[in-house]
């Protein structure tokens, strides 16, 4: 039973790929790629989907498939041609299709009266409204177009008794896949007279034999009724994994005005139906038969040469709870290691050269551990973006406007766990984009933009984070709308003075909304403030720049993982802190001249000409009093996430060290100014600083700063 069940999950999370898959073709046609390759590629991607939900009886996910697959079917055949109002209707049969899928694995089922509109609207679009409901399929495991791209709509159908010849040769490929040789033989018999022969040439001579090869092969001749493409359809799913060839006997329809012949076939003959020539299997190494035959080769190991048909690389499916478990032992490890360090480093006999070259040889093997299994956890950002086409339609269609989805750097690889949380806050953006950022078709049109309104979703490692972007071509933020709001609203004073980037940073505080009413996508003042707070739960910070006329661009900023980072401890106010390596651009002592003073408490540093706020680190966090023009000895200059700069003041640098982050969320809540903590080797706790937050902050923690939202 357990054996099905993993089965099972196998097929959803295969489901999930052909789903991707079914999308990104039915975009392809959407933008005029009409490739007989891409409409091949969505035919058989439901097709796929129903044979897997066929073998697990989920009967409505199959009828739906097959009625779906039908209406491709004639798109691929030439019958229909790819309208605008058809593919409309493909790809909300595609997100329905996706629903089932998802009510299955949970153990539910979606309503078949909205299954039944669905296919209905998609038939009507594509002109195949006869289509009589009693007509249900029965699933049966036919493949329409064959495998081994075979058109076997072109084979004859048959129900007379024939000659069928059947020769079959698995790859190791098949093995690595799951496939079962045996099986495939037991469905091939089935209930007909069979004669089976092995094929066992391909053996090698003891001592030769490869576990991970296939060196068998059977040939099948059958008496049976089933026609060809019935017999080939067991192979579907083997396809590319193996050499397959059919030879029939053919058939000589008889006179339909003459008697019935006494049997049911002429004999002639044989006609090769298919072959899949690939690379021969390895030969066997044997004695000569004769004193004139020619030597046999030495025998070769299999991994002495690769084959130039490896098949995909191999894989292994693994629970992320075992990964997780992995990756909390790592952070130990760095912990331990850390610890091991410092009491080394305190012991008399430390200097040693063996002592250093083992103490740096352990950190590289814990840094080597840590790539690897952060590695493992790495996933790329294309199936989150993905899913963001359908928001788009939906909420374009909810807004009564025409919008369009476009997405860079799908392949940027992020930890899995950042993936999963990031689906909320990226659909939150999209919609406002949607509903706030785009103008109507009329209004675009009369300003002189396109109708159809463009959201770019974007992806990108930049200084050992991940840099993900959301950018609409909409009419950009009425600063002066949402300052009058603010103030109706009671969240900031009527005479308060704000700059653009303070008050486009007002978008982010609880309570706000541009909208005047209450819809389906906005109005209740909850959607930007959850993007900020769980960009923030994840470490991140968000940024926002806009121009009016031009559009809107959403700037999310996190670390590629959440479990270690490279850290530089310091010391401010007699405490140790970290800040992250990837934030700093540099480090210096500055001159008493380059500090200059805004105000009674601001500073500035000027950095070969550039001003950069000035934040002391100590007084930020209110481990003591500002430092007067003078004290302060060591300036950090790193990013914050507005692609700008500050320059923090601490007391001293310590080190600079891997540290394993660990939250503060659950136990503190969110700390301003402070992203996580750790443990040093010396087993004290150390806080991790936010140098983003920090900024929001500013010199003065008392001085109420709107940029605490934005950031």
């Amino acid at each position: 039973m357990a054996g099905a069940i993993d089965l099972k999950d196998i097929f959803f999370v295969e489901a999930e790929e052909l789903l991707s898959a079914l999308e990104e073709g039915l975009r392809a046609i959407q933008t005029g790629a009409q490739e007989a390759d891409t409409v091949n590629a969505v035919f058989r991607a439901v097709h796929s989907i129903k044979g897997g939900a066929g073998a697990f009886d989920l009967k409505p996910l199959v009828n739906f498939a097959h009625r779906f697959e039908t209406v491709l079917d004639a798109l691929r055949g030439g019958q229909l041609q790819p309208e605008p109002a058809l593919l409309g209707a493909l790809l909300h049969s595609s997100d329905h299709l996706a629903d089932m899928i998802n009510a299955s694995r949970n153990g539910t089922e979606t309503d078949p009266e909205l299954d039944q509109r669905v296919i209905v609207a998609l038939e009507a679009q594509a002109g195949m409204g006869g289509h009589k409901e009693e007509e249900a399929f029965v699933f049966e495991p036919l493949a329409l177009d064959g495998p081994f791209g075979m058109d076997l709509s072109a084979l004859p159908l048959t129900s007379l008794l024939r000659k069928v010849t059947l020769t079959f040769r698995p790859h190791s490929g098949a093995f690595a896949s799951g496939h079962d040789p045996a099986f495939l033989l037991r469905d091939l018999c089935g209930t007909d007279e069979v004669e089976v022969e092995l094929d066992q040439s391909a053996l090698p001579v003891p001592g030769g034999f490869d576990p991970g090869q296939s060196y068998l092969g059977w040939t099948v001749t059958l008496q049976t009724e089933r026609s060809d493409r019935e017999i080939l359809a067991i192979f579907d799913f083997i396809e590319g994994n193996c050499d397959l060839t059919l030879e029939a006997e053919a058939e000589t329809p008889p006179d339909p005005d003459g008697p019935l012949p006494e049997t049911s076939l002429a004999p002639s003959a044989p006609v090769v139906v298919a072959a899949a020539p690939v690379a021969a299997p390895p030969k066997p190494v044997a004695p000569p038969k004769s004193p004139d035959a020619p030597a046999a080769a030495s025998p070769q190991p299999a991994s002495s040469a690769p084959s130039a048909s490896t098949g995909p690389r191999p894989t292994i499916r693994v629970d992320i709870d075992r990964v997780d478990r992995l990756v909390d032992i790592l952070g130990e490890l760095v912990i331990h290691q850390a610890m091991l360090t410092e009491a080394i480093e305190q012991s008399p006999g430390f200097g040693s050269v063996e002592v250093d070259r083992s103490l740096d040889q352990l950190r590289q093997l814990s840094r080597q551990i840590q790539e690897s299994v952060m590695a493992i956890r790495a996933q790329p950002v294309k199936p989150l973006f993905d899913r963001m086409h359908r928001i788009v339609r939906e909420a374009s269609m909810a807004a009564g406007k025409s919008a369009r989805l476009v997405t860079e750097g799908e392949s940027t690889e992020v930890d899995k766990t950042i993936i999963e949380r990031l689906a909320d806050p990226l659909t939150h953006m999209i919609r406002n984009s949607v509903d706030h950022g785009l103008e109507k078709p009329a209004r675009r049109d009369e300003i002189g933009k396109p109708t159809e309104g463009v959201v770019k979703l974007s992806a990108a490692h930049r200084s050992g984070r991940i840099v993900i972007t959301v950018q609409d071509d909409g009419a950009g933020i009425d600063r002066d709308k949402v300052r009058q709001i603010a103030i109706e609203k009671g969240l900031v004073p009527p005479n308060a003075e704000l700059s653009p980037q303070e008050i486009d940073a007002l978008l982010f505080l609880p309570g706000f909304s541009t909208a005047t009413e209450v819809s389906a996508l906005s109005g209740r003042g909850v959607g930007m403030d959850v993007v900020r707070s769980e960009i923030a739960g994840l470490g991140g910070r968000v940024g926002i720049a806009s121009v009016r006329g031009q559009g809107t661009t959403l700037t999310i900023s996190l670390p590629l993982t959440l479990a270690v980072l490279d850290g530089m401890v310091f010391e401010a106010a007699g405490q140790t802190l970290v800040l992250p390596v990837s934030t700093i651009i540099e480090t210096l002592r500055p001159d008493i001249m380059m500090r200059h003073t805004l105000g009674r408490t601001d500073s500035v540093l000027d950095v070969r000409g550039r001003c950069l706020p000035l934040i002391d680190v100590g007084a930020a966090l209110g481990f003591r009093r500002t430092l007067k023009p003078g004290e302060g000895e060591i300036v950090v200059v790193v990013e914050r996430g507005d692609d700008g700069a500050i320059a923090l003041m601490v007391d001293g640098i310590r080190d600079q060290r891997q540290v394993v982050i660990k939250g503060l969320e659950a136990n503190y809540g969110q700390i301003p100014g402070i992203a996580a903590a750790t443990v040093l080797g010396d087993g004290s706790v150390a806080l991790i600083v936010d140098p983003s937050d920090l900024a929001a902050i500013g010199p003065n923690p008392s001085r109420p700063n709107v940029f605490l939202a934005a950031e």
